[in-house]
Formats: structure tokens, sequence, C-alpha cells
């Protein structure tokens, strides 16, 4: 791969991540702004875990799979908005003894890791924008595999890092929270998870591009 069409990829890659926080990011700020950064990264380990399956799954062309059949992509975006309301409404409306911000209950690292990695994966675009991404940065001339390697290397290390940063600005919330029952700090995360739901929810239920 030319220097060149690596950097290219980069700038393509950094506009991508040029908006708004999104379904993994909201996530993510709710569960450092409950359980803490730190605690937080196995969010950040499940989210970058399904992007790894869902960039091999891009890479053996299940993509046009997913693209052409309308009814599983349906079934795959509303069990994730399902998954998502559920989350929300559970923090919302569960009552929680008194406690300090960022000590929420359900934060073992199984917990944290399977909301990632479930929140990312029931979004099926992400095969289609992988699928649909790294052949514009691949040199048939050249070896495909390490291509694909680099490619999706960098993007989970970009990923990774902006989740962190994200994670960072929830614990900074926390702060200013400091002296919220954890009863509303409940109730804020869980209106960011329907947030997320909401997102995924509008997105275009049309696959192809």
């Amino acid at each position: 791969m030319l220097a060149e069409t690596y950097l290219l990829y980069l700038a393509t890659v950094a506009v991508f991540f040029a908006q708004p926080p999104g379904t993994s990011q909201l996530l993510l700020i709710s569960n450092s702004i409950r359980h803490g950064l730190r605690r937080s990264a196995w969010t950040i380990a499940g989210d970058l875990s399904a992007n790894s399956i869902q960039m091999t799954a891009a890479a053996f062309g299940l993509a046009t799979v997913i693209a052409t059949s309308a009814e599983a992509f349906l079934w795959i975006k509303w069990l994730g908005v399902a998954y998502l309301v559920w989350v929300g409404l559970r923090l919302i409306l569960v009552k929680e003894p008194a406690g300090a911000v960022g000590a929420g209950n359900g934060g073992s690292p199984a917990h944290l890791f399977r909301q990632g990695f479930v929140t990312s994966m029931a979004n099926p675009y992400a095969v289609i924008f992988f699928g649909s991404l790294f052949p514009q940065f691949i040199d048939p001339a050249l070896p495909i595999v390490p291509q694909l390697l680099v490619l999706g290397l960098t993007y989970l290390v970009i990923d990774g890092v902006l989740l962190l940063v994200w994670g960072w600005l929830g614990t900074r919330a926390v702060h200013a929270l400091k002296r919220t029952s954890m009863g509303v700090i409940n109730k804020v995360c869980g209106a960011l998870m329907i947030a997320a739901a909401a997102l995924l929810a509008l997105k275009d239920p049309q696959p192809q591009r």
C-alpha cells in the first residue's frame, strides 16, 4: 500500500468520525458516568471485538448478503433498537440504593463487555460500511490480506482512542454531578441509551448503497 493511499484512508476515517456521538459513544459515556473510565474500558473492548468480526465478515463478502437481504437487515437492526431501549428503561425505572456517582450496579467486566459487543453487533450497517470502505484503498496488485490487516487495525486504533476520549468526557461530567443522587444519574444514562436506540432506529432502513 502506497503512503499516499494510507494517508487518504486516514483522512477518510477522520471525516467519518467527525460527527456527533453515535450509539456506541453514547453507551460508553453512560457507562463511564456510572462506573468510571477504567471499568468502562471493557465496553470499548466489546465494541472493538464486534468491529473486528464485522470487518472479517465484510472481507469474506457477507456485506453483499446483508445488503441484499432486507429482512435479515431489519431483524438485526430492530433487535439492536429493542436491546438499547431495554437497557435505557431498566436504568430509568429500577430503583437503586443511594451511593456515590460512578458506583452503579451492573458494572462487572463481563456485563460491560457484553453491552459494548451487542450494541456494536446490532448495527448491520457496520458490515456494509467496511465492505464498501476497504476496497477503495486496496491495491489489487499487492497481497490483499496484509492490506486488510493494516486498514482494519488502523480503524480499530482510531476508534478505540476516540472512545476513550468520549469516556473521559463522561468521567468529567461526574465531577459536575457529584452531588446528584444515583437515581438521577441512572435516569440521565437511561435517556442516553434510549437516544442511542433512536439514532439506530432513524437510520435509513434500506441497506443498499
